[in-house]
């Protein structure tokens, strides 16, 4: 029988021909092309095609970054380790640290989010290979998988709302970026909602609004509360402006009881009561007066300092697009709609909002803008893409050509420069502060060639408490973590209790407060092992170890950067030579008890 022929329907046109066989290879570039937006045919310009990354470039440059993150990222914020890498190496090996946030009391973190992701470690843990470390590391590369992913969703928005140069300019600073190699594989709340950023604007930039709707839900409900604030903006244009508030209200109520019946149940089921996390961490930090500003406030600057560390030039460019399209209406050309007739100033509120609330809240934390950096990355592009059109009307001005043939290289210098920093500080943070993960990776070394002992082996803390990458780099279950005391007088965290059902247990001395809890405490004399900065400075509670040679025996030390006495553009960004020179480094020491035998024919206590 002779194959099928499938005939053309004769009431397509050419155009729609074009745009169906763009549609089917999923070539971004020419599905660009075939739209014509207002952004490819503007100063009065012929049309050319652009060319952009196709989905598979976009996704190996993307994925190869944050596998890289994954492998050498550092755990640079203690709350991700001790508020979900510890309970979620409870839930896998039943030991862990619990913080008041996790009492039954306060119960203001979800257990559901750590189930979603210790799934993944669960199953390589049980079907290929119990390693802990190993199983951290597995765990981080499935984060970089998401993260890829759904940055090229993003970019695919992003190129069919703002067009191919924009959307290249995007994933060029997204791929390079220090900000999105810190917060792509953190465990943290904030990057999850940072993951669903990008799929509800990716989305939204391509009209698909019910996915839209049901990620911002995820973000706010399994996520981080807060996010929600990303999401109106796109409420505001699927109620005021496209007319349809059925589909929004149903679409709404639909993911609402998708994400929040079984998040509830489980929560409730661990707490042992009935728990709605996302309403006890907004009732928290919204109507207590403590809430806000308990853990230490920061100036209303901070944010860009350190929007500036984690994104350069790229985050002062993202200030500039509304302002640069003023400048380019007035004296260029006024401004036509786009492809989906969405305003520019709409299209990027969600970064603006969110700027303009966490700037004026006392309790600042870099982590707190991990949802809108790929939109930092976005406004970037937008303002470049600006500054080529100005630039091509006031010193160029060719009819019938295109603008980026004479400003491509304005983007390409851009892009250099802004990647190079980017590189930069993403290579000095690690130089500088890789030592507790080198340290940690020691104590592996040592179980394996020398510690023979088999009873409970413990590990010291004192003011480098904060610096503990997590469970999963102790080598074996009967080595602990205990804390001695430092100049830290907060509240330290506490190991779940021995118990079946420690989760719904409410713990003994534990406060909302960060009152000091002095149980938290081991003596110095209980310690096998200590891991401590070799300063110079003391005091009664942080000595100089490495002093008492008697007590103490240095196992393995690294350089760790003494910010306090390092120039400032020096320990921001790495200057191959000039940062080694001029910045000042201490010894980050791993100690062992002299009076401790770690492979004895029999064990004695100490």
């Amino acid at each position: 029988m002779a194959p099928k022929v499938r005939q053309r329907n004769p009431s397509h046109t050419k155009k729609e021909l074009q745009k169906e066989i763009s549609r089917r290879k999923g070539n971004i570039h020419e599905a660009v092309n075939d739209q014509k937006s207002w952004e490819e045919s503007s100063v009065g310009i012929s049309i050319v095609d652009p060319w952009t990354p196709s989905s598979y470039t976009a996704l190996k440059a993307l994925l190869s970054a944050r596998l890289c993150s994954a492998i050498w990222g550092l755990v640079g914020d203690c709350d991700e380790t001790y508020n979900y890498w510890e309970p979620t190496h409870y839930l896998l090996y039943g030991k862990g640290f619990q913080t008041w946030e996790y009492s039954p009391v306060y119960a203001l973190r979800s257990y559901a989010y750590l189930l979603v992701h210790l799934l993944p470690g669960w199953c390589y843990a049980q079907f290929l290979q119990d390693n802990r470390m190993l199983v951290f590391f597995f765990m981080k590369c499935l984060l970089a998988v998401a993260c890829s992913l759904c940055e090229l969703y993003f970019y695919r928005g992003v190129c069919k709302e703002f067009g191919a140069n924009i959307g290249r300019l995007t994933l060029g600073f997204q791929v390079f970026a220090a900000g999105m190699f810190i917060s792509a594989t953190a465990l943290l709340p904030s990057s999850f909602a940072m993951y669903m950023t990008m799929l509800s604007m990716g989305a939204w930039y391509q009209q698909r609004y019910g996915i839209a709707i049901f990620t911002t839900a995820v973000s706010a409900l399994l996520g981080w509360p807060f996010a929600a604030l990303i999401g109106a903006p796109i409420a505001f244009d699927i109620l005021f402006r496209k007319k349809m508030v059925y589909m929004f209200f149903m679409g709404s109520l639909k993911s609402a009881a998708v994400i929040l019946i079984p998040m509830v149940f489980l929560d409730s089921k661990f707490y042992g009561r009935f728990v709605v996390a996302p309403v006890n961490i907004v009732l928290y930090n919204v109507f207590t007066s403590h809430g806000p500003d308990l853990y230490g406030t920061e100036p209303w600057h901070f944010y860009f300092i350190n929007g500036f560390l984690n994104f350069n030039f790229v985050f002062l460019a993202a200030l500039l697009p509304l302002p640069l399209n003023m400048i380019f209406q007035y004296f260029i050309q006024p401004q036509k709609k786009n492809a989906t007739g969405l305003p520019l100033w709409l299209s990027l509120l969600p970064l603006y909002a969110w700027l303009l609330v966490f700037l004026v809240q006392p309790h600042k934390e870099e982590r707190f803008l991990f949802p809108v950096y790929p939109l930092i990355c976005l406004a970037a592009a937008v303002a470049i893409n600006f500054s080529q059109k100005i630039f091509y009307g006031w010193f160029v001005w060719e009819k019938k050509k295109h603008y980026l043939l004479h400003t491509t290289w304005i983007a390409a210098v851009v892009l250099v420069i802004t990647s190079l920093m980017g590189v930069s500080r993403t290579v000095g943070q690690y130089r500088a502060y890789r030592a507790p993960m080198d340290v940690f990776l020691e104590l592996q070394r040592l179980a394996v060639e020398e510690v023979t002992v088999e009873k409970p082996i413990n590990v010291c803390l004192g003011r480098e408490w904060h610096r503990f990458p997590s469970s999963f780099f102790l080598p074996k279950t009967n080595w602990n973590i205990k804390f001695i005391e430092s100049e830290f007088r907060g509240q330290l965290p506490k190991m779940y209790a021995n118990v079946a059902n420690a989760t719904s247990i409410i713990p003994e001395d534990m406060n909302d407060m960060n009152y000091e809890e002095v149980s938290r405490y081991v003596a110095l004399s209980e310690c096998h092992y200590l891991i401590d900065t070799d300063r110079v400075e003391e005091t009664a509670r942080e000595p100089r170890y490495a002093k008492r040679t008697s007590d103490w025996i240095v196992k393995h030390t690294v350089p760790f950067l003494d910010a306090s006495k390092s120039p400032q553009l020096l320990r921001a960004f790495y200057v191959p030579w000039l940062t080694e020179k001029h910045c000042t480094y201490v010894d980050y020491n791993l100690f062992q008890a002299a009076k401790f035998n770690p492979s004895p024919r029999t064990y004695k206590k100490f």
